[in-house]
């Protein structure tokens, strides 16, 4: 008895650290954790101890490992709403100053580089350099711009 609750707690220790290297959402962890419960009452009470006992340190580890799955769940899902803030799509909503303008396009100073733009389908006005604007999209690597709003400059 003392050797099946020793194996179903080494198993289950790995099921639970395998929900930390794959996105099974909780599942593996849940299933680790009902696994090590199992094998702790089953170790203890195998080891000569009474039967409350046992049941109190599974539900010991039970709760704790319950608790470690809830809050690594939340925190996974919380990072997954985050806004991007790096790469192409980080750069959407950044503002920059036009240095020169002419006709359909110009250049646009964004973040310390110098980037290609042209009029998003949305700026009807045309743009002068030491204008600020917003990025809409990236195409490439050219930027679509609109002026920036009285609102949206800091």
């Amino acid at each position: 008895m003392t050797e099946a609750g020793i194996l179903l707690l080494v198993i289950g220790a790995v099921v639970a650290v395998a929900e930390a290297h794959y996105p099974t959402h909780g599942i593996a962890g849940s299933v680790g954790v009902i696994a090590m419960a199992i094998g702790a009452v089953l170790a203890v009470s195998g080891a000569g101890a009474g039967v409350l006992v046992a049941v109190l340190a599974g539900a010991a580890l039970a709760a704790g490992g319950a608790g470690m799955v809830v809050l690594t769940v939340s925190r996974g899902t919380a990072a997954r709403r985050r806004r991007v803030s790096t790469g192409a799509e980080g750069i959407i909503g950044h503002i920059g100053v036009v240095r020169t303008w002419g006709g359909e396009g110009g250049s646009v100073a964004l973040d310390g580089s110098l980037w290609q733009a042209r009029p998003s389908a949305t700026q009807e006005q045309e743009l002068h350099a030491g204008d600020q604007v917003v990025v809409e999209q990236l195409t490439g690597l050219t930027l679509c711009v609109r002026r920036a709003e009285d609102w949206e400059l800091p």
